[in-house]
């Protein structure tokens, strides 16, 4: 069951008399088919326990036809208690919003932070307080701030709806206040209920800390999905045409997966079963032949390809430099299909090294400053600082998903392994050497692990190979959804 599990779902459903976060989302957006959720296993398997969801579901839906960022806490997960990974989670939802332009909907039900690990979650510049700071900066950027009260909002989580364009309560259910009724009677001795507090009549008739008053959570998502259809958003645009869909099955993509040899995915044969029709024109293809760049449509958006077909060479990394700008200059959004591999073993010349570095700076440099949508699928290997290169994280891709098979992570496990143990291996102890190393391997075959990325957003989550395509296709329908002028700082530069 999902939530809490089946006792806290019981408890959050027939006692509160409240609803999941599920089917808040569901009476809150047009079709739950394009809804996109984010980080949908992140909280798994954190040091300080199981968290399902992060206890807040975050995705991307259309309401009235406009695409918008869905923060919904889940109540059912300790009372929609957050914990550290929870506020990450938040604050990539915003990151998401802020940079495709998505109007938030805060959907708000958290007893406030997990008082234990406060020194996690409060003090720092990315912890708590940047989800407020972001409602801010996002509203003065005319991004809208919607929220819907349907629990509690304690302590600082009481700053998202107050902070919000435009706030809904539900009636004795939503609840705003900084200190609750225990609270109040151990510090001033008064006995005072909730909804006297900071219930929704309080808040809509007296402190006008709230806008609208709904009498329960069905009224509460009609009227959010009335304010989502007044706020005068702008058309989205259409795919520049009609598309067809690709020539081979996508199921196909399941068999790319690369076995334990060490080869890498056909980035060919991929791009065959993602692009519209699986027409590709590619770029300098006779040139850097380790990196494949090249244009193609999916789902009717033009779009450019960049993927690793093995170690990101020099040639092949002046090639993605070149190519970025092309895109970036002509405002075509960018997908990386990324397998990368370390790039500096067996590099003995120091000229060679240098040439091999400047270029992957080059790169990096013109994947940086790019100001198109850039979108990422880890196909396999996510190894080594070439990673960055190709769409990493550290480069603010407007998101990142990777396949079950995914490794992330420095290098690979076993290279890894051998460096960390060959200090510390005594010649003279065998069989304690090799359960010593294996040990090691272990935790590090586990940390690089497609979930272990996923679960602590490392990632957006986990896709399918087979529903690759559909998951580019609506990351795109959503990058330009709202569109933003481009702002290239640089020329195209033959290098």
């Amino acid at each position: 069951m999902g939530g809490g599990g089946e006792r806290a779902v019981e408890r959050h459903i027939k006692r509160n008399k409240k609803l999941m976060a599920i089917d808040r989302v569901k009476l809150l957006v047009d079709d739950m088919d394009d809804f996109i959720e984010i980080g949908s296993i992140a909280g798994m398997g954190m040091d300080y326990g199981n968290v399902p969801r992060a206890s807040i579901l975050t995705g991307i839906g259309k309401i009235h036809g406009r695409y918008c960022m869905i923060l919904a806490n889940e109540g059912s997960v300790k009372g929609g208690t957050i914990f550290p990974i929870s506020v990450k989670k938040q604050l990539r939802g915003q990151e998401i919003a802020q940079q495709n332009k998505l109007p938030c909907v805060y959907v708000v039900d958290s007893g406030g932070a997990f008082l234990p690990l406060q020194s996690e979650i409060f003090p720092d510049k990315e912890q708590g307080g940047r989800v407020f700071f972001n409602e801010a900066i996002m509203s003065s950027e005319n991004i809208p701030q919607v929220a819907i009260v349907c629990g509690s909002c304690t302590a600082g989580g009481a700053y998202v709806p107050m902070m919000a364009d435009e706030a809904v309560i539900v009636h004795r259910i939503g609840t705003i206040f900084l200190g609750g009724p225990p609270l109040v009677q151990a510090a001033t001795g008064e006995i005072v209920t909730a909804e006297e507090l900071g219930g929704a009549t309080m808040h809509c008739s007296i402190s006008g800390g709230t806008d609208s008053f709904a009498v329960d959570e069905k009224e509460a998502f009609v009227i959010g999905r009335e304010i989502i259809a007044s706020l005068n958003l702008s058309d989205h645009p259409k795919p520049s045409q009609i598309f067809q869909e690709p020539l081979y099955d996508q199921l196909d993509l399941r068999g790319l997966i690369p076995g334990n040899d060490g080869s890498n995915v056909d980035m060919y044969k991929m791009i065959a079963r993602i692009a519209d029709g699986s027409r590709f024109r590619e770029f300098k293809n006779k040139y850097g032949m380790a990196l494949l760049t090249g244009f193609c449509h999916v789902n009717g958006h033009l779009t450019g390809f960049i993927a690793n077909q093995g170690k990101l060479t020099e040639q092949a990394a002046i090639k993605g430099a070149h190519f970025v700008q092309l895109c970036s200059q002509r405002q075509i959004p960018i997908v990386f299909l990324q397998d990368t591999l370390h790039s500096w073993e067996n590099i003995e010349d120091g000229e060679a090294g240098g040439n091999l570095l400047k270029a992957h700076a080059k790169m990096m440099g013109a994947v940086s400053c790019a100001s198109v949508p850039k979108i990422t699928v880890i196909t396999g290997n996510s190894v080594g600082p070439s990673s960055y290169v190709m769409g990493g994280r550290c480069c603010s891709s407007n998101f990142v998903f990777c396949w079950p098979n995914a490794v992330i992570g420095l290098m690979k496990p076993d290279l890894l392994t051998d460096i960390v143990t060959q200090e510390k291996i005594d010649i003279t102890k065998g069989s304690e050497n090799e359960d010593f190393r294996q040990k090691i391997l272990e935790k590090y075959n586990n940390e690089m692990t497609a979930f272990y990325a996923a679960s602590r957003l490392w990632t957006d989550g986990i896709v399918r190979p087979e529903d690759t395509r559909k998951v580019i296709g609506q990351c795109l329908d959503i990058v330009t959804a709202y569109p933003q002028p481009a702002n290239t700082q640089y020329s195209v530069l033959r290098m």
